[in-house]
């Protein structure tokens, strides 16, 4: 197996099975060995008897393929839980809330991340029936939610993740959208505004839109849609939150509107549910699909037929611990097949991320996964059956495929399985030549892109003095000793104008039914103005949200070099 140090070093931390003193007691090899069999073992209850568990456990020793954390943590171990990706509701009663906070808490233990929409609970300052008090409000139960986070540890392997979300209409939203600037506030969450067409309309047009009490459905303000809006953009200039989702995007692609509308989404943003839906994800290498220079379409669809049957067994193995959530998982069958590597995966095709070639690339790649994903669901479900409220569903019409999935694909960051991986996190760009990354509660990993390393000494520009000074800026922009088309190639996330990553984004999303988790990085001189064109490009390219982070606008950061630093949008 081709593992880094640094992969060792995660696995070893995070994933490989301990005894109850600590100690490792599996290699890799089992690692994988031990998913691949117990995900395969599903095939016996369609009586169909396959080579599963090796082609799964040779995808995953290719590192071609992984699962999302949960499940190279969990299957074929007492705790069954595999999904990565939980959505679930806040009713607007006291019972309610804290029996959501319950069930959080069980699934941060077992390695889940959970969404939740706080835009059903009544504003601060109105009217509690039941004792005549006053109520606080969905930001102060967002504190209570965070404590108890921050209280369970998800066995000691993974922090607690959250994405905290509030529709743009509730009339707290001024609170929520500054909470964050705050020292200390709500760490273990990620805040998102659930933004409206209407509301992004009346932005455009320089119009005032109404907040409306969720506990009586009555307005009881106006607001100035710019002011909004431009607060929107200050806090997330000022602390890289909040996020924006764009909320009626999200439901028109909403495959089960019969069976709700879509609220909230999972920590990162890129998986839209419904109330106790969950999601496993997985995604492909595409540093791994390139062959002499060219993309190896032959192998990428033997890898996505592989991906789809191994995440869709996944759904029948896990258990949840709530029916509920088991009805919804079961009912809808919904998988999230991603990529990370694409970052290199242009360098190895000689195409500059911030390029039109690039966006081509992200089209080809991104249509044929998508294509080829449904293709593959359709096929379980000739023999398996399709999902189970397919009935009422967009598909089920005339037209419409019969998978086995009602969603197949999503873009998630990857943080850690790419590490895993030895390959660049999910869709973004390389984030420097050299940096340090902090994963794991604090631990610090160091990384250099071996592959420029190979270049300059094929080149014969290389130097230990040149990689010392690349450590110490990230870029290459600007060496003398690089050559110009090497510098292009190796453009980093701060080495572009922010256009370019919202392009890459919208070129993924046109064909992703979920969504795309993707950060916008700054530099620190980034302009207020220049956030606000991001948000707005988002919009108009089709995005269904969009993450920006401002290079030291927080104290603690998960990736930095002596020059720049970044969030990597990841728990």
């Amino acid at each position: 197996m081709e593992l880094t140090d640094n992969a060792l070093k995660v696995l070893k931390r995070r994933y490989l099975l301990k005894d109850e003193c600590g100690k490792v007691i599996e290699t890799p090899e089992q690692m994988f060995r031990r998913v691949a069999n117990y995900v395969a073992s599903a095939d016996l209850m369609y009586h169909e008897r396959t080579d599963s568990g090796q082609e799964f456990y040779n995808v995953m020793a290719n590192l071609e393929f992984l699962p999302n954390s949960p499940t190279l943590m969990n299957a074929g171990t007492k705790i069954q839980q595999l999904a990565a990706c939980f959505v679930l509701p806040v009713k607007d009663s006291l019972e309610d809330i804290f029996e959501t906070l319950k069930t959080a808490a069980l699934i941060h233990q077992s390695g889940g991340g959970t969404g939740f929409s706080f835009s059903r609970l009544r504003p601060a300052g109105d009217i509690v029936g039941t004792t005549g008090g006053i109520a606080s409000g969905p930001v102060s139960f967002m504190g209570v939610f965070d404590a108890a986070t921050g209280a369970v540890r998800q066995g000691g392997r993974r922090r607690g993740a959250n994405m905290g979300i509030l529709r743009v209409d509730h009339p707290d939203i001024i609170e929520f959208i500054t909470t964050k600037r705050q020292p200390g506030a709500l760490t273990n969450f990620n805040l998102s505004v659930a933004v409206t067409d209407r509301f992004m309309e009346a932005v455009e047009k320089g119009e005032s839109y109404e907040l409306i009490n969720p506990r009586t459905g009555k307005v009881t303000a106006s607001k100035e849609a710019m002011k909004v809006f431009d607060l929107m953009v200050e806090s997330a200039w000022s602390c890289g939150e909040p996020g924006i989702l764009f909320i009626d995007r999200m439901n028109r692609d909403n495959p089960t509107p019969g069976i709700g509308m879509i609220e909230a989404t999972n920590p990162c943003g890129e998986q839209p549910l419904l109330a106790y839906e969950a999601c496993n994800l997985g995604s492909i290498n595409l540093n791994k699909m390139v062959t002499n220079g060219r993309i190896d379409y032959d192998k990428l669809g033997r890898i996505i037929d592989i991906a789809i049957r191994f995440l869709d067994n996944v759904i029948d193995l896990e258990e949840f611990g709530l029916d509920k959530i088991t009805r919804m998982v079961k009912g809808n069958r919904k998988i999230g097949l991603g990529v990370m590597g694409f970052a290199d995966m242009l360098i190895r095709l000689g195409i500059p991320y911030n390029s039109t070639g690039a966006i081509k690339v992200a089209e080809e790649v991104m249509g044929f996964i998508d294509q080829r994903a449904v293709q593959a669901s359709e096929e379980i479900a000739k023999r398996r059956g399709v999902f189970k409220n397919f009935i009422g569903s967009t598909y089920d019409r005339s037209n419409g495929a019969r998978v086995r999935n009602a969603t197949l694909v999503t873009i998630a960051p990857t943080g850690t399985i790419s590490i895993i991986a030895g390959c660049s996190s999910g869709i973004e760009p390389i984030y420097a030549v050299s940096y340090i990354k902090t994963v794991m509660e604090g631990e610090k990993l160091t990384f250099t892109d071996s592959y420029f390393e190979y270049i300059a000494k094929r080149e014969g520009f290389y130097s230990a003095e040149l990689m010392v000074r690349i450590a110490a800026v990230g870029s290459v922009s600007g060496m003398l000793e690089v050559p110009d088309p090497i510098q292009k190639l190796f453009v980093t996330s701060h080495d572009m104008e922010y256009e370019w990553h919202i392009r890459l984004q919208a070129a993924f999303q046109k064909y992703v039914l979920n969504a795309v988790s993707k950060t916008i990085n700054f530099k620190y001189d980034a302009s207020k103005e220049e956030v606000s064109g991001a948000f707005k490009l988002a919009y108009d390219l089709g995005c269904k949200g969009i993450t920006v982070y401002r290079d030291h606008s927080r104290n603690e950061q998960v990736l930095e070099c002596n020059y720049c630093t970044a969030e990597s949008g990841s728990f």
